[in-house]
């Protein structure tokens, strides 16, 4: 029988320095999309795929990571006092949401390494893989879409989506061939090659991996033996390189709209759109959009 997918890793410690000033002293995995952090959405998504153990990599600085999934009696002392019952259960929610360790990153040395600092906390088992950067709206989870094709074939996912030929040296891209799978011929791929941020000339395909995988404990062994790659550090995209010599790899074109977050112009599109579907905020957000001059 193939292995339940049990935990989830976020590598959180990297610096974010597309957001500085802002993240000079805030984890930009704490950025507020709307009224909820970048990191909660993700985590969230992963709860309901059925991942409920969380492993969080952390660096300097990250501390506000794990207060936000702590409990903090004061507040909820002061919420229930006031009789503000609504808030005090959204501040319940998220530290009884989830099972969560920590691991640190003490330098910022790729994602592969951040990936592998989890290995202890993962043991020799299947696990994923979520970038809080991208934030996903599907109405199946992204990260589920992936457990489905994991659970079939047995192995090694990675979310993929198309992305303009501009832009395509900014990621992670596949060659790849189309698999026919429950009657689609254009989502899942078996991967044959990946080649991290090709120049577009370069690029085998249009196919991007984003921040979503399932990946075998054997790829804990291809990170230790891969050398650091671009930028002196251990990139996972060598590690899938590693891994395919021996297991097979593929790709699935999820469902769903993907914000990259990470990038200023990507979370300032999620903010709006995420609060233009807000019951709450929609309508009177919209016609205050409606009122601006540009």
């Amino acid at each position: 029988m193939t292995a339940k997918v049990r935990k989830a890793v976020f590598p959180a410690a990297g610096l974010g320095t597309r957001f500085l000033p802002a993240t000079k002293a805030q984890p930009k995995e704490m950025l507020p999309l709307v009224d909820k952090p970048l990191i909660q959405y993700a985590v969230e998504e992963s709860i309901q795929s059925g991942v409920q153990n969380i492993i969080i990599v952390t660096g300097r600085g990250k501390s506000a990571i794990e207060d936000h999934f702590d409990v903090s009696f004061e507040l909820e002392n002061l919420l229930e006092q006031k009789k503000k019952k609504d808030l005090l259960q959204q501040v319940r929610g998220v530290s009884d949401m989830i099972d969560v360790s920590y691991v640190r990153q003490k330098e910022a040395l790729g994602l592969g390494h951040a990936v592998m600092r989890a290995r202890e906390l993962v043991g020799p088992e299947p696990f994923a893989v979520v970038l809080s950067d991208d934030v996903i709206e599907s109405e199946i989870p992204c990260l589920r879409q992936l457990i489905d094709i994991y659970e079939f074939f047995g192995a090694s996912v990675v979310a993929l989506m198309e992305v303009p030929k501009d832009q395509i040296s900014a990621y992670g891209v596949v060659d790849a061939e189309p698999v026919d799978h429950n009657g689609a011929k254009n989502r899942l791929y078996r991967i044959r090659n990946m080649v991290e941020k090709p120049k577009a000339a370069d690029a085998p395909s249009n196919l991007a991996i984003i921040g979503r995988y399932i990946l075998v404990p054997e790829i804990f062994d291809s990170i230790s033996k891969i050398e650091p790659g671009a930028g002196g550090e251990i990139q996972l995209t060598d590690a899938l390189k590693h891994l395919l010599r021996n297991r097979p790899i593929y790709g699935y074109k999820f469902e769903g709209k993907r914000f990259d977050a990470g990038d200023k112009l990507g979370f300032l599109k999620a903010t709006v759109e995420f609060a233009l579907r807000r019951p709450d905020l929609g309508g009177l957000f919209r016609d205050y959009l409606k009122t601006l001059t540009l």
